[in-house]
């Protein structure tokens, strides 16, 4: 099982216990939320660089140039 270790910052005596189901609970939780929200992030930067792509291939067919796509993009 998990520990726990838990210090009195007044007396300086360190507490060794093992983790509670709630504790493990919500540990799990938190973990599962930060994947969760990892990969969300992920899609979200992935759907960005896809529109952006997009949007320069449009450019492209109207007929800019590399050079002048990258100007627009700064």
């Amino acid at each position: 099982m998990t520990k726990a270790i838990e210090v009195n910052c007044t007396t300086g005596e360190v507490t060794e216990r093992d983790l509670t189901a709630e504790e493990i609970a919500a540990g799990e939780a938190a973990q599962a939320q930060a994947e969760a929200d990892r990969a969300a992030a992920e899609a979200e930067a992935a759907s960005v660089a896809a529109a952006k792509a997009a949007g320069q291939a449009k450019l492209a067919a109207l007929g800019l140039t590399a050079e002048e796509i990258a100007a627009l993009s700064k």
